[in-house]
Parts: C-alpha cells; sequence; structure tokens
C-alpha cells in the first residue's frame, strides 16, 4: 500500500484538518519526515496553500481544528498546533491551544518544526543574557512589567512558561502572565535552565 492509499483509509476520504473531500494530496509534516502515513496529513488544496504559504492563511478557515486537533494521530496534533499558535493572539485560537494536550514527543516534533520555521524568517531571539530563545521555553523576568490594559503589573520574578516568538520582531516574545497572553520585551527575560 502507498502513503496516499493509508492516508485515505485513515481519513475516510477527507482532508484530515478541515474535512473537505475536494483534492486532497498527502502533505509530510516536517521536520523529519520519512514519507510513510505517520509522519504525513492527507490535506485539501486549501489547506496545503494556507501552510505552504503562511502570509496567505486566513483564520476564518482554521476554525476547523476546533474538532480536527482531537485527532490522536500526531501529525494532525502537530499540524493543529502549529497553525493554532500562528493564530493565539485570536481568542477562540488561544482558548483551543489552552486545551491542546500533547504529549512530550509530540510536542518535540511541533515545537521543532516551529523552531525551524523561526529559523527559515532569519530572526533570533535573546533574552537579556544573549541566550538563544525557542518556542515553549520558559522565562523568568528580570524587572517588574506594568501591563497596559489589563491593570496588573507582572513581578520581578515570575516565570513565563511556554513562550512563543513573534515572528518578525527579535527584540518581543509573547507568553500568559495572570491568564493574560501579552507580549514582552526579550531585554526584560532571562531563560530559565
Amino acid at each position: 500500500m502507498t502513503t496516499e492509499t493509508d492516508l485515505l483509509e485513515r481519513s475516510a476520504g477527507v482532508c484530515e484538518l478541515c474535512a473537505a473531500a475536494d483534492d486532497l494530496a498527502v502533505h509530510d509534516v516536517p521536520p523529519a519526515s520519512r514519507g510513510t502515513a505517520d509522519d504525513c496529513v492527507l490535506l485539501c488544496a486549501i489547506c496545503r496553500a494556507q501552510v505552504d504559504d503562511p502570509a496567505a492563511m486566513t483564520a476564518d478557515h482554521w476554525r476547523c481544528l476546533a474538532d480536527s486537533m482531537w485527532s490522536p494521530v500526531p501529525a494532525i496534533q502537530v499540524m493543529a498546533w502549529r497553525i493554532l499558535n500562528r493564530f493565539k493572539a485570536e481568542a477562540w485560537a488561544a482558548e483551543l491551544l489552552d486545551q491542546l494536550y500533547l504529549d512530550d514527543e509530540t510536542l518535540a516534533w511541533a515545537q521543532s518544526g516551529a523552531a525551524a520555521a523561526a529559523d527559515d524568517d532569519g530572526v533570533v531571539h535573546r533574552d537579556c543574557h544573549g541566550a538563544v530563545l525557542d518556542v515553549g521555553d520558559t522565562v523568568t523576568l528580570i524587572k517588574d512589567l506594568t501591563v497596559k490594559g489589563a491593570n496588573f503589573t507582572a513581578k520581578r520574578g515570575t516565570a513565563v512558561r511556554g513562550i512563543s516568538l513573534v515572528r518578525d520582531n527579535a527584540a518581543q516574545i509573547e507568553g500568559r502572565v495572570n491568564g493574560q497572553q501579552i507580549v514582552i520585551l526579550t531585554e526584560f527575560v532571562k531563560k530559565s535552565a
């Protein structure tokens, strides 16, 4: 059996992210895809076009991940995690991302692909000591930060877990403090061991 045949059987003949039935094709889930069904997903033309060109991604199309992210297939979970991270500034995506649980191996796969995408952009995020920051790292605030619009101060020493990187700005990261998703300047954080 071919990979495409395996995926058609696994997906019941629909896109594994949005459930569309037209123009399906195999899509590798990098970075270390071996081309097997375990390392690939079956996607429709719309999903493929948006995944291949992140600048063309539209948030409304990806609301379908509310269903597909619950798949037991790790490759689908990885795709859902990566896409939801792109839209985490949207309340619906942040909520889904909070609900999505990935085991350690699957999370490492998802993060490695996100880090590779960041490397492709040429943007390197560094903490106050020059240590390179990656998606999913834990950082500690090195000074009290007043959070505008949220009426609280993020205290020095606060750990911010599971950070994400602002793609086009090496001086900014995002993370949750007191349940709020905020943007933090990298000069005010140090990477935790």
